[in-house]
């Protein structure tokens, strides 16, 4: 416990960058918060922090060391944090991340419903495109689109993520209405921007792979836009079925179909993902999540 102990204090002058302000935290004296990290760079055998009259700052292996405690610290507070709620009323802050335009669309209002049902938990949610890791970035559910992670956690599979060429009445009256997907080259594209680039509109003829993605007029990462762009008859646009479901069911919007079904990858079918540590799946604001969300996602997508 002295060992758990001075890395803790260690770990706080890290983050508040003063002996002081982390004795202050956690109500000792500096002198003994600092001997006690001092003890903990005598027994490794390394000067972990640079000591001056104004600031502190780490030594490069003091930085390796910090990354490491701070991972098993949090596991450490995830851990304690299961055995003290195991078999309670759900509660606490509970973290989810998902991708913005499935946040916006379809997560948010589920969570609006959510906290209803489990006034006690207080929700922490950050909508993002950028792929995060449970433990590395502290989120206890992740909602992401695309292929089951090879990390070590669980994944829920909550619905499909294909993606679907779409344009308006206007713009098909204009431009035409492209016969195959080969003809998709001459036409003007509104294309997604995912974390790796903008998405592609592939297809498959006969086992080979063909690129027929047509001249760009928009990129963005913000599907509304993209939508409204294609909706103003700006070009044909890729994206999700669930995304587009309102566009397409008002008729602002209307699916092409080709008889070589278009895709923006080569890899196996797509999906959403909802990703959780199997151990977090004991903490009951966890469960209560996780449980309720597969129910009102899954279950009502394969109805």
């Amino acid at each position: 416990m002295d060992q758990l102990r001075a890395i803790r204090y260690f770990n706080k002058v890290v983050e508040t960058g003063s002996f002081t302000k982390a004795a202050n935290v956690f109500n000792v004296p500096p002198s003994s918060l600092s001997r006690r990290v001092a003890d903990l760079e005598k027994s490794l055998g390394a000067t972990l922090l640079k000591r001056s009259t104004r600031i502190v700052k780490l030594t490069e292996v003091g930085q390796i060391y910090y990354n490491d405690m701070q991972q098993i610290l949090n596991q450490l507070e995830q851990s304690n944090e299961t055995v003290r709620s195991y078999q309670t009323t759900p509660m606490g802050r509970l973290r989810i991340s998902s991708m913005v335009g499935f946040g916006e669309k379809i997560l948010l209002p589920l969570l609006d419903e959510f906290s209803q049902l489990y006034p006690e938990i207080i929700l922490d949610v950050s909508l993002s495109d950028e792929l995060s890791t449970l433990g590395r970035d502290d989120v206890d559910i992740a909602i992401r689109g695309g292929y089951a992670p090879n990390e070590r956690v669980l994944a829920i599979r909550l619905m499909d993520n294909g993606f679907i060429p779409v344009a308006s009445p206007r713009y098909l009256e204009k431009y035409g209405v492209p016969m195959n997907a080969m003809e998709l080259q001459h036409h003007k594209g509104l294309y997604f921007k995912a974390p790796l680039g903008p998405t592609p509109w592939l297809c498959n003829m006969n086992g080979q792979w063909h690129d027929v993605s047509g001249p760009a007029v928009a990129i963005s990462n913000n599907g509304p836009w993209l939508a409204k762009k294609a909706c103003n008859g700006e070009g044909i646009l890729m994206s999700t079925r669930w995304a587009l479901a309102s566009y397409l069911e008002s008729g602002k919007l209307q699916e092409l179909t080709f008889e070589h079904e278009l895709t923006i990858t080569q890899s196996a079918e797509m999906a959403v993902y909802l990703l959780y540590q199997k151990h977090r799946y004991l903490v009951p604001k966890v469960k209560a999540a996780v449980d309720f969300l597969v129910q009102k996602i899954k279950v009502t997508n394969e109805s």
